[in-house]
This record gives C-alpha cells, sequence and structure tokens, in this order.
C-alpha cells in the first residue's frame, strides 16, 4: 500500500496498535486522540486516508466525518464500528465515511480496506488533476486541446480568422473541421452575420445547385414558391462547403464560376444575383490527388485552397485523448445525472494506446457508451469498447537478433511505406510528403505492391 493513514481513537492504546501494525507493513502513518486534534493535523499536513473509531468523547466519529466530507471531500474515511452494529456503519456511511471495520479488528482485512481506500484517494487526486487540466486547457473557439499540434493550429486559426480569403480545411473524418469553421466565422468581422453549413456530399447535383444558388418559383414541378438558396442566406456571412471533394465536376464549373464573378444565377431565372459571403471548404479527401486524376477541376482547386488548414488527427495529439475523453464524461454525467467523476488509469492508458481512426466522433461515441454503461463513479477498462480493450499497435518491425527473422531492404521499404500510408489517412499526398517521394514514385511503387486504386 502507497500513501498515508491518520488514526483517530480516544484510545491511545488503540492507536499505538494500529500505526504499529501498518508500519510492519510499510504503510506510513499518524495517530492522535481527539477529532479537534484530526482536523488540525489534516490542515497541517497531507494524509490519504483517515481511520477513525465512531465514540469519542466531544466531536464523535461521525461528526468528524461529516467535517472530513464537506471540507476535504478527496480523503476518505474509514470508520471503525463495534461488531454487530448495523445501525452505526449505515450511519457512517450516511456521514459519507468510504467503508467501515467491526472491533475487535481485524489487521488483515484493515490493511485491505485501508488499501482500497488510498488507491480511492490517489484516483480522485488524478480525477480532479485532469480536471482542472481541462478547465486550464488550451481553447480555440469551442476548440480544446494543449498539445503542439494544436497549440500551432490555434496560432494559424487567429492569423487568419479576420481575413477574407478562402479556406480549405482538410483532415481525415471525424477531426472536427466544421467546428474550426465555426471558429473561423466567430472570430472573424463577420461574426454577426449567418454562419451556414452544407453538406455536398448529401445532394444530388439539381438539388446542390437548387440548395446553393436558390430557384425561381416554377422552376421545376416541386417549385411552388421562389427560394433564394444558402447563398443569399449566408449574405454578409460565411458559407461552409463541406465534403468539397464529393461535388459533381458538372456542379464545380457552375461553383467557380459564381466565386469568380460574386454573382449567381438562381435556377429557373434569368437573372443574376449579386452576393457577399466568405467562402470555406472542407474535404478529408486528398484533392491534390483528384485533380492529377482530373475528377476535381485545378481552377476550383486553386480559387478555394488560398489558405490551407490541415487539421492534425487524434492519435497525434498525445495527451489531448485524456482531455477531450474527461470533458465528454463531465458533459455526458450531466446530462444522465450520474455521479461519473472521471476515467480509471488503466482506462486512460487504454485510451491513449488506441490509434482512433475516427478521431474526436469515435471518441465521442465511446465516452457516452462509457457513461452509460458503467456502475461505478470512474469509467473503467471494462467500460471501453472490445476493439479499445484488446487493441494491439501496428508496428513496422524490422528484425531482431534471429537471423531467420532479418527481411530484404525492398520488405522493409514497403512495410514502411503501407505503414506511413495508413497512419496519414491513406493521403497520399502526405504519404509522399512524409516519405520524401514525389507522388508519381509513390503510385508506381504501390502499383508495384499490388495496392493500386
Amino acid at each position: 500500500m502507497t500513501g498515508r493513514v491518520l488514526i483517530v481513537d480516544d484510545e491511545q492504546s488503540m492507536c499505538e496498535l494500529i500505526d504499529t501494525d501498518l508500519r510492519l507493513r510499510g504503510v506510513e502513518s499518524a495517530w492522535c486522540t481527539s477529532a479537534a486534534e484530526a482536523l488540525r493535523l489534516l490542515q497541517e499536513q497531507e494524509f490519504d486516508v483517515v481511520l477513525t473509531d465512531v465514540k469519542m468523547p466531544g466531536t464523535d466519529g461521525l461528526q468528524l466525518c461529516r467535517q472530513i466530507s464537506d471540507n476535504r471531500p478527496d480523503i476518505p474515511v474509514v470508520v471503525m464500528t463495534a461488531f454487530g452494529s448495523l445501525e452505526t456503519a449505515v450511519a457512517a456511511i450516511r456521514a459519507g465515511a468510504y467503508d467501515f471495520v467491526t472491533k475487535p479488528i481485524e489487521m488483515d482485512l484493515l490493511a485491505l480496506t485501508l488499501e482500497r481506500a488510498s488507491k480511492h484517494s490517489q484516483l480522485q487526486q488524478q480525477v480532479k488533476l485532469l480536471s482542472d487540466a481541462v478547465r486550464r486547457a488550451g481553447r480555440f473557439g469551442e476548440m480544446l486541446g494543449d498539445s503542439g499540434a494544436m497549440q500551432d493550429l490555434y496560432d494559424q486559426l487567429a492569423r487568419i480568422a479576420d481575413s477574407e480569403a478562402s479556406v480549405l480545411i482538410t483532415g481525415e473524418s471525424g477531426t472536427g473541421k466544421e467546428l474550426v469553421a465555426r471558429s473561423i466565422h466567430d472570430r472573424s468581422r463577420r461574426a454577426a452575420k449567418p454562419f451556414v453549413a452544407v453538406n455536398c456530399a448529401a445532394l444530388s447535383e439539381t438539388l446542390l445547385e437548387s440548395e446553393l444558388f436558390g430557384h425561381a418559383k416554377g422552376a421545376f414541378t416541386d417549385a411552388r414558391t421562389e427560394r433564394k438558396g444558402l447563398f443569399l442566406e449566408a449574405e454578409g456571412g460565411t458559407l461552409l462547403l463541406d465534403e468539397m471533394g464529393e461535388m459533381p465536376m458538372s456542379m464545380q464549373v457552375k461553383l467557380l464560376r459564381a466565386l469568380e464573378e460574386n454573382r449567381l444565377r438562381p435556377v429557373g431565372s434569368d437573372k443574376e444575383v449579386p452576393f457577399d459571403v466568405r467562402i470555406l471548404a472542407a474535404t478529408n479527401r486528398d484533392l491534390e490527388t483528384a485533380v492529377e486524376d482530373q475528377r476535381f477541376r485545378e481552377d476550383l482547386y486553386y480559387r478555394i485552397n488560398v489558405i490551407q488548414v490541415e487539421l492534425p488527427p487524434l492519435r497525434a495529439r498525445g495527451t489531448d485523448i485524456l482531455l477531450l475523453a474527461q470533458n465528454y464524461v463531465e458533459q455526458f454525467a450531466e446530462r444522465s445525472r450520474k455521479e461519473i467523476v472521471g476515467i480509471s488509469e488503466p482506462a486512460a492508458e487504454k485510451l491513449l494506446a488506441y490509434s482512433w481512426p475516427g478521431n474526436i466522433r469515435e471518441l465521442r461515441n465511446v465516452m457516452e457508451r462509457a457513461v452509460a454503461l458503467t456502475r461505478f463513479d470512474n469509467i473503467a477498462v471494462d467500460d471501453l469498447p472490445e476493439k479499445i480493450r484488446d487493441y494491439r499497435s501496428s508496428q513496422v518491425f524490422i528484425g531482431g537478433s534471429d537471423p531467420t527473422d532479418l527481411v530484404p531492404m525492398e520488405e522493409i521499404e514497403r512495410r514502411y511505406i503501407l505503414h506511413v500510408l495508413e497512419t496519414v489517412g491513406d493521403n497520399k499526398t502526405l504519404a509522399s510528403r512524409v516519405l520524401g517521394l514525389d507522388r508519381k514514385t509513390l503510385y508506381r511503387k504501390l502499383k508495384q505492391y499490388g495496392v493500386d486504386e
């Protein structure tokens, strides 16, 4: 057992007996014979657990338990009661006691009880530190994170927010691209005007054109009234074109013309309408490769990609994973009215080891599930999905000292290239940058490995 125990009993002989036994077990302890002295010692020194008798002159053990529970809820209290006194034991729990033991004291059982209480105390301290870290963590709008990658992102966003330049926000699915777009809008001089977002992948070409540009009355069968479209709804503000890489080529032509002239023609209308909107675009696709493959217009790419903001995947953000997880635990616990304070250390280790292919969206889902399932006041390993509990990191194995484990240089190169490609979410532009290869060389090697598109 680690931690320090304060023993409180009006019988000095009992204090000395327990103190001696604990010290023989390697547990540091101190003792006193009154509640008043115990409260004084708690102010002057640090203790992990308090062990107190119930029946004491003056302030008894239950009153002491209430005072500690009110003023130092981080210190668990174990109460010693007379054998068979169930009523007193129940009263102790109601007074805020962590646990109770009965007299005559069985020292082995007492040691186990104090060890559990000490671990609970240390866990409470870790949770408090994590909760404090969440409150102190770096933020930009609703984004949360203290990692170097996020600090660099905050700096970039602060510099571009007030610009009128178009911004292309890239990153894997679930990294929070719309949150970044909203943060840019909220920090811009257009903040008082509308922020409007549209998912380009969710609509057919005809519907997307009508959604963006609006339509005149009678333009098509269901067009019973005139509709002004999202460009005009966002007038003076910001329009986010999400999933930009999924936009059909013919629609790209119409969008490019509108952006170049700052004028649009509603479907079925013979009049053009001017607009004043800042364009933000977001995608999890590799648009540079799409341009080379003629699946995305080069002129539109350069029109929307005046400034590029690349969001880091969650696995590259270190302990931000725990800050975000703790933040979600507090949110979902409050919403479901459950007294859950944080994440156990073993569960935290599992969260840090996992690769998070679904990024922040997946983490949010996992923590909401864990809060719903847990039966304890801290998220445990068993509350996490099996894929996280049993996760094993994939590493590029080069070989050991056994000659039979050694592989040719070509095989090492193959494994590493595929590992990098998997790590960057199949973004070939980013992979070629990491590998120091031009994209044509990367494509040629992937074709050799049998993974060409």
